[in-house]
């Protein structure tokens, strides 16, 4: 299948209540998967570290789109990103994540970057001979780098719309959570043996919760469920209030100051495209990050942060939040583990989405469809945050934009 033209996406252009489910192929091929590094991962804006990580003098390494780069802060604070490679010959500057100081050293012939990645070192080699050589001319590649809330995003491709276009409304949607400031305080690494999309549409629908996430249900109850979504590459939904019934371990930390009554009340679960998964609460965050490994696993890049006013969470504070998330995460890796195994070997074919429950799942269909094809659009959003397809109420504290 020419995954490059549209008749491939035909079952994915449908409208809501007639669009299909994407083919087995798309979780399983590697040839898919292959094309797909490079049409999606390749042209979009991905994350790759969070704000906090990425301080002067150290260096991270990371991949987009089968390509290492390199990220790091000049000397006014300022982000750079580099392709992973010296002007020389191509060695690759760093295995992985290191301190490099005020220079950015190439470990073979010692060819030496500032921090904005002009050359500024080339032993023993202009007194070799060599002729017409500028090292203005031999700077490292720069790759786009740019930051929204607690997130560093990178875009290989120059010609892909700024990351400002890319959240669309989301820095003002949650402009009053203040996430920039947040910080780190717990990351973990998991191995799912599932492709990343599984995972993707698993947190963007609650289809599932009652007979997968009894517990979850509770303090994320199906009727408190209200649309999220504006104009923007991401699908959202939010729950409103964030707890119920008799678990409280989402509220179990005192919440951030400064925010507004729909924010210190709700949750927000975020699946910026093509793959991060934000859930933010009035006194946490939780990213998970899913980076491709093959068509049938996934390593998911686990956080948690807190906002800056709770500087001193004790550990049982923060103990059954975390307990929590990984109670719940558990059973989405079981399901979507199930899920993956099903799409391999259970001779799938195109099945049908619920539009009630599985609207985000056919926005988020239709972005990939557009980076598959070519089309560098971003959906628009919803008229406000009670649409009939989620909660059977009308929110109580919908999001009301900035003036």
């Amino acid at each position: 299948m020419d995954w490059a033209d549209e008749t491939a996406w035909a079952g994915t252009r449908k409208p809501l209540a007639e669009a299909q489910s994407l083919p087995a192929a798309c979780y399983t091929d590697p040839a898919f998967f292959d094309l797909e590094q490079q049409r999606v991962f390749g042209t979009s804006w991905v994350p790759v570290a969070l704000v906090d990580q990425v301080v002067q003098g150290r260096m991270l390494v990371r991949q987009v789109g089968g390509t290492s780069i390199v990220l790091t802060r000049n000397g006014d604070g300022e982000l750079r990103g580099f392709l992973n490679s010296c002007r020389h010959r191509g060695t690759e500057l760093a295995e992985g994540d290191c301190e490099i100081g005020n220079t950015i050293r190439c470990p073979y012939h010692r060819w030496g970057y500032n921090l904005d990645g002009t050359l500024i070192s080339t032993p023993r080699f202009a007194e070799a001979g060599v002729e017409d050589f500028d090292p203005a001319d031999y700077g490292l590649h720069q790759v786009r780098v740019d930051q929204w809330g607690v997130l560093i995003f990178a875009c290989l491709d120059p010609t892909t719309m700024p990351l400002e276009d890319w959240v669309g409304d989301l820095p003002d949607r949650t402009a009053s959570y203040r996430l920039q400031e947040w910080r780190t305080v717990e990351t973990r690494d998991i191995e799912i043996k599932a492709n990343w999309k599984l995972i993707s549409e698993n947190f963007q629908e609650y289809y599932h919760l009652a007979w997968v996430h009894p517990e979850l249900a509770k303090v994320s109850r199906v009727e408190d469920h209200y649309r999220y979504q504006g104009p923007g590459m991401y699908c959202g939904q939010t729950t409103t209030p964030v707890s119920g019934d008799d678990r409280d371990d989402w509220v179990a930390m005192p919440p951030a100051e400064g925010l507004n009554d729909s924010d210190g009340s709700s949750a927000r679960f975020l699946a910026i495209f093509p793959n991060v998964l934000v859930s933010i609460l009035p006194n946490h965050v939780f990213v998970m990050v899913l980076n491709p490994v093959a068509p049938g696993v996934t390593l998911e890049s686990c956080a948690f942060l807190l906002p800056p006013t709770t500087p001193d969470v004790p550990e049982e504070g923060f103990a059954s939040t975390r307990s929590f998330w990984f109670d719940v995460n558990d059973e989405d890796i079981d399901i979507v583990e199930a899920g993956q195994r099903g799409l391999e070997r259970g001779g799938f074919t195109q099945g049908r989405l619920s539009p009630r429950f599985e609207e985000p799942l056919h926005r988020f269909h239709n972005m990939l469809a557009d980076r598959f094809v070519g089309l560098d659009r971003v959906p628009g959003g919803d008229p406000n945050d009670h649409e009939p397809r989620l909660g059977t109420n009308a929110n109580p504290l919908p999001y009301i934009a900035s003036q």
